[in-house]
């Protein structure tokens, strides 16, 4: 797929911006289940702490004790991660679970509200400490009530949720970029439609885009198209009416020099008569072939709709040129199927077939051919002849309009070169080469789509 293709930025872009949201999505997501954790624990902590405070009194020593420690065994089990201390400003009470250790005293030891904050802790655990202030019997000091758990079983706990989330998050990224990729694919489709219109247009000028047929959104590019093809077949009929114009304009200014060549010739000036008559015959070819691309640019006209039967207009094409005196001496062979057709109509191919066989026949020995095959890729049309031929060092220069490799013939150099334009035109290609027959060999290869 081409890196310049919409389809495949859009489904880049797509596909990119999901995965960002999710990976976004995957952070916040752990971060609030990790608080929720720690809220749980704190809960936790707390009925535990209300447990121990109800049975909290100072005995006469003032010394902080509870009647009604938490019954969790935990709390009884050396560095268990379950720790409780009441603390006052002189003695402290410990939970057996912190052995020889403490926990640490609050920045602010004042604040009678529960509070949770974490901690590096002893046993070097990370600890989530509850604490809060309590007073009794109006003591000014009061009693410092802390509660602890380790964070570990927190953190594994999130681990735990963050990989689950990284797996469903995988797959719901592959979700949504299958459906983003089908939303790409369904807001394109009109523009794969107008892609065909456009076929169609250009195929023939005179066909224009449905503004209807295509959604709110293209219906500016759609106008915007239409009005250019208008533009573009506007200026094609003028400059075709032009060339015609010209063309018939010249004919009268010929027809007048070939009158004067005619009375030089009979006051035996045959050298000067020679001279104008072949610049005349220059003249009139040029005309000939400007009048035959009109004609054939007129002819494409709904040439999508048109299929010339080959072996009929190639035929016609030699039954006009076997009654010149050049084709009467020569054999003219057809090899086409009677059933093969091509995308073009009779009168463009009868250009492109009367340009080739007319010169095949000025060169000919005796044998003139022509050719065809089909495959499912393309269409091959081939003129042939058994003449001197053209060398190959040659060849392209004798596609060139106006090049003429035999300065002695009376042609003009540009049959071959109208063969090329009109098959170019229909997308097709053109070759020259040896021929099994021993001259040249003209082969036109039109691609399938064009056949």
């Amino acid at each position: 797929m081409n890196a310049r293709s919409l389809r495949l930025r859009l489904l880049a872009g797509g596909a990119i911006a999901i995965f960002i949201a999710l990976v976004v999505a995957w952070f916040a997501m752990t971060f609030l289940f990790e608080r929720h954790l720690q809220r749980r624990e704190a809960d936790e902590l707390t009925h535990d702490a209300l447990q121990l405070i109800a049975g909290l009194h100072i005995d006469a020593s003032g010394v902080p004790v509870t009647s009604t420690p938490p019954a969790d065994p935990r709390y009884k089990l050396p560095a268990s991660g379950f720790y409780w201390q009441i603390s006052t400003v002189k003695q402290a009470s410990h939970s057996r679970s912190l052995w020889d250790q403490a926990l640490p005293a609050a920045p602010d030891t004042h604040d009678t509200s529960w509070q949770t904050r974490v901690i590096a802790g002893p046993f070097n655990q990370n600890l989530l400490v509850l604490e809060r202030r309590v007073h009794l019997n109006n003591d000014s000091g009061g009693v410092f009530v802390q509660f602890a758990r380790n964070e570990a079983a927190i953190g594994e706990a999130r681990a735990e949720f963050g990989h689950e989330l990284l797996l469903f998050l995988l797959g719901l990224w592959a979700v949504l970029s299958a459906a983003a990729a089908l939303q790409v694919e369904l807001g394109l489709r009109p523009l794969t439609k107008l892609r065909h219109a456009l076929t169609a247009l250009r195929a023939n000028p005179s066909e224009r885009l449905t503004v209807t047929d295509h959604p709110p959104e293209v219906e500016h590019l759609t106008r915007a198209i239409n009005s250019l093809a208008e533009a573009r077949e506007k200026d094609l009929l003028r400059a075709r009416r032009r060339a015609a114009d010209l063309a018939h304009g010249l004919k009268t200014p010929l027809a007048v020099l070939a009158a004067q060549s005619r009375r030089i010739r009979e006051t035996h000036g045959l050298d000067s008569a020679d001279g104008l008559d072949q610049a005349i015959a220059a003249a009139g070819a040029a005309i000939e072939a400007e009048l035959a691309r009109a004609r054939a640019a007129a002819a494409r006209r709904r040439i999508d709709m048109v299929r010339a039967q080959i072996v009929d207009v190639a035929e016609s094409v030699i039954g006009v040129i076997e009654r010149t005196e050049t084709g009467a001496r020569l054999v003219f062979e057809v090899a086409v199927p009677d059933d093969l057709r091509l995308r073009t109509s009779n009168e463009e191919l009868a250009e492109i077939l009367g340009a080739l066989i007319e010169n095949a026949a000025r060169y000919a020995k005796r044998r003139v051919r022509v050719s065809a095959s089909t495959d499912d890729a393309s269409t091959q049309l081939n003129v042939e002849d058994d003449g001197p031929g053209i060398d190959e060092r040659r060849m392209e220069e004798a596609l060139t309009r106006g090049s003429r490799l035999d300065e002695t013939g009376t042609g003009h150099g540009l049959g071959l070169a109208i063969a090329r334009d009109l098959v170019e035109a229909r997308g097709g290609t053109i070759a020259l080469g040896r021929s099994d027959l021993g001259g040249l060999s003209v082969a036109m290869i039109f691609k399938a789509d064009s056949d």
